[in-house]
């Protein structure tokens, strides 16, 4: 009963409950007094018959029929009168029975013997009905009203796990005046500025790394020019470098702005690695990383992306590790990257954040890292052992 629907239903169902249980009470409060005035009636006709039996020595049957009482007589009376009590001790001069659901009386004294049918028929119980259907219906049409009114608030819902998975492109504005409508403008005021905001920052990006393209392709036809090929071959590098960075500031924006549509495939992890130590670039990079395959598994993954992620961590371990050596460990469906230095000084979590302050970086790697597994639904596990630092990815 967390819901705002069920705590509703609740109500209605507790409501329903005590009109139906004031129904049940009314009808046995009317028939009470229904039965009482039902004796009340008899005995005056009873009293009526028998003084008027004493004074003209007969039964005045006009007066029972304006009492819409119904005289039996004949082969009917024989039956009926079975039906009574045979008991000669409880025998009483008013005797009364219900038999198939009509109301008989015997009258029964030392002058005559009457078996009367009373035909009245109470009518609180068709006004019992009548007030309880209609308090029924009001009741079904409030719910009913009330449910409809929340409608909206479910389809809220909706757009708002629309837009929490990146869809900026939704629309909830509402001509109503009650509160839901109110707080479905206000977020429909809030998508707007986001939207408008992350389309300025994406136009801020593009420009800023398209403008650097264009130094960075000049580079690299410098580069070409110059004689020593050490020299040219370092320039060529890092030109080459200076260009994957502003393609992974691309990727990273397309990350965090959900802007990017996914190629899941089955890939072996060799590749993987493979492909995340590709991106270093690096002229020996055999000899600072070290891999140790105990398992050979594959991993679900769009290799573009889970490559960066390989690529971060190896480039973090070698920058911060005291011999710059790395080793990677392949290990039941797990991916550990250590390296031998000093122990991160805060929590890992807090590595998390975008530009964390960090020596000889933006703060971005771990910031990449967590992004890009949270889509694939990884987690990244830190330790701390002996001196050396473990980065473990899990599936």
């Amino acid at each position: 009963m967390n819901t705002l629907r069920g705590k509703i239903n609740l109500i209605f169902s507790l409501v329903f409950i005590l009109l139906v249980l004031l129904f049940v009470a009314s009808l046995q409060y009317q028939e009470h007094r229904s039965q009482e005035e039902y004796i009340r009636q008899e005995r005056e006709n009873s009293h009526y018959l028998y003084l008027y039996f004493l004074k003209y020595g007969k039964i005045d049957e006009g007066y029972l029929e304006s009492q819409n009482i119904r005289l039996i007589k004949g082969k009917e009376q024989s039956g009926l009168i079975e039906k009574f009590s045979k008991d000669e001790e409880g025998k009483s001069h008013y005797r009364v029975i219900i038999y198939k659901y009509r109301r008989f009386m015997l009258i029964d004294n030392e002058r005559f013997k009457l078996l009367l049918e009373n035909m009245n028929k109470p009518s609180f119980i068709v006004e019992l009905l009548l007030i309880f259907a209609a308090a029924l219906l009001l009741l079904l049409m409030l719910y009913l009203w009330i449910i409809r009114s929340l409608k909206p608030l479910s389809e809220l819902k909706e757009k708002i796990k629309t837009f929490s998975e990146g869809n900026l492109d939704i629309e909830c504005h509402s001509d109503k005046r009650d509160e839901i409508a109110a707080v479905a403008n206000e977020f429909d005021q809030a998508v707007k500025m986001i939207r408008e905001l992350i389309h300025s920052r994406q136009l801020f990006l593009r420009s800023i790394m398209h403008e650097l393209k264009t130094p960075i392709a000049k580079g690299r036809i410098v580069s070409e020019m110059v004689s020593d090929p050490k020299q040219k071959d370092r320039l060529h590098r890092t030109f080459i470098r200076l260009d994957l960075l502003i393609n992974e500031f691309a990727k990273l924006e397309q990350i965090t702005s959900k802007n990017f549509h996914l190629h899941i495939e089955s890939y072996p992890i060799d590749r993987i690695i493979q492909e995340g130590i590709g991106l270093l670039m690096l002229e020996d990079s055999e000899e600072m990383i070290d891999i140790k395959k105990v398992d050979n598994f594959t991993m679900q993954v769009d290799i573009e992306l889970l490559s960066l992620v390989i690529k971060n961590l190896l480039d973090n371990a070698i920058k911060y590790s005291t011999d710059k050596r790395v080793h990677v460990l392949l290990e039941s469906g797990a991916i550990k990257i250590s390296n031998r230095g000093n122990k991160l000084p805060q929590d890992i979590e807090s590595y998390f954040a975008p530009f964390h302050q960090s020596e000889g970086g933006l703060g971005l790697g771990l910031y990449i890292v967590k992004s890009i597994l949270d889509i694939f639904h990884m987690r990244l596990e830190y330790q701390y052992t002996d001196g050396i630092n473990h980065f473990i990815i899990h599936q």
